[in-house]
């Protein structure tokens, strides 16, 4: 079933305490898409400057991906991000970003993408989700993706967005900063209180929460991963695999949502083992499934 994505591309520099990776392709679509690729097509809405270095379609090869949304501006620059992670991994400093593309205006949905019944929006500003969102002609499923800056600063237009979609995509401190709750399950009951019907709280090497509104409850741990080199992107990523997931079953009942937020989390998994897209380009769908299987054996009891 068609799934959308919408978010930036952007050009990383990226140095953790195991190497770096200097202008490596970034950006909250490319994560997305990626994984999102090993379960269903996927319809790609991005843009970029003239000045990218990296050939998008290239990068997409042999993937089910439509980048009929992809728009190159050639008088325009890519967005650019450079960040420093800490010692644990948890702790990330930016040492410079560059808007360029995503202060202009956002593209205008392709007309054959106008009837996607799967949708994320991935973080940008609400206000711009809510004008890409307008133009989708009836979809199923929506998740949207934020961030602090937008919950300060935005929080108008966050609430409005809030009302429109189906799921809120949050990290742990987000969704304090949102629901003003230090506890995650007064938190998520707050967030939806505001519109959305599930909420799913990532919470880094401690895993994902999902609650729904009718009171539904589900816990799951990370993947005991051993090879941590790069966390950008994972949470991108845990969202690629979780909604090209239900693209491809159809469906979001309970049962669904739970194997979803399973295979967001092996998704993941594999995209902090190596920098920029490295983990997830080395690895096949075979290898997603195996890993699900052992996280299934890890938390059975």
């Amino acid at each position: 079933m068609p799934l959308l994505v919408t978010g930036s591309i952007g050009i990383d520099t990226i140095r953790t305490p195991h190497g770096s990776s200097e202008n490596c392709i970034g950006g909250s679509a490319i994560y997305f898409a990626m994984a999102a690729s090993f379960f269903s097509h996927v319809r790609f809405i991005g843009v970029i400057g003239a000045d990218c270095p990296f050939h998008i379609p290239s990068l997409f090869a042999g993937r089910d991906v439509d980048l009929g949304g992809l728009e190159v501006r050639a008088h325009s620059k890519t967005f650019r991000w450079a960040g420093t992670y800490k010692e644990t991994m948890d702790d990330r400093v930016t040492d410079a970003i560059e808007l360029n593309v995503l202060a202009e205006q956002p593209s205008v949905v392709p007309l054959a993408f106008a009837d996607s019944r799967f949708v994320f929006l991935a973080n940008t500003a609400p206000r711009l989700q809510i004008q890409l969102l307008s133009q989708i002609r009836a979809p199923l499923f929506v998740a949207a993706d934020t961030m602090d800056f937008w919950i300060t600063d935005h929080l108008a237009d966050l609430t409005e967005l809030l009302t429109k979609i189906h799921c809120l995509i949050i990290n742990a401190d987000e969704a304090k900063l949102l629901a003003r709750q230090s506890n995650l399950i007064r938190a998520a009951e707050q967030i939806l209180a505001m519109g959305p019907s599930i909420v799913i709280i990532k919470k880094g090497e401690s895993g994902a929460l999902m609650c729904l509104a009718d009171g539904s409850k589900f816990v799951l741990p990370a993947y005991p991963a051993t090879e941590v080199r790069d966390p950008t992107g994972a949470g991108d990523s845990f969202a690629g695999g979780l909604m090209g997931y239900l693209a491809q079953a159809r469906t979001t009942d309970f049962e669904t949502l739970k194997t979803a937020v399973a295979y967001g989390t092996v998704v993941a998994s594999f995209t902090i083992a190596d920098f920029s897209l490295a983990g997830l380009t080395s690895v096949t769908r075979e290898d997603i499934d195996a890993r699900l299987e052992m996280l299934r054996r890890c938390t059975g009891f």
